[in-house]
């Protein structure tokens, strides 16, 4: 009987203890804002999944959307005003 044995050398894949740099950090904190308000438009759409939507539920959502979208316009702002030449 013969032993089958691997030709190539095993591959393993990186050890996952990585941390965040300081840059990954400060650029979750920086989106921080819009990902509490997604968080919130997901919460309040969930809300109405097994039941009918009622008024107040329309404007719970409708008042999340406009935190996302104000989040994401803060966000795109903030982006041109650090990109040089671009902005005021």
């Amino acid at each position: 009987m013969q032993t089958i044995v691997a030709l190539q050398t095993l591959v393993t894949a990186a050890p996952l203890d990585i941390e965040p740099s300081a840059a990954e950090l400060d650029a979750i904190e920086q989106e921080m804002p819009l990902i509490r308000a997604e968080v919130e438009l997901l919460d309040a759409q969930i809300m109405t999944i097994d039941r009918p939507v009622n008024e107040l539920d329309e404007r719970r959502i409708r008042r999340a959307r406009r935190r996302v979208l104000a989040a994401r316009r803060v966000l795109a702002n903030r982006a041109t005003a650090q990109v040089p030449g671009v902005g005021a």
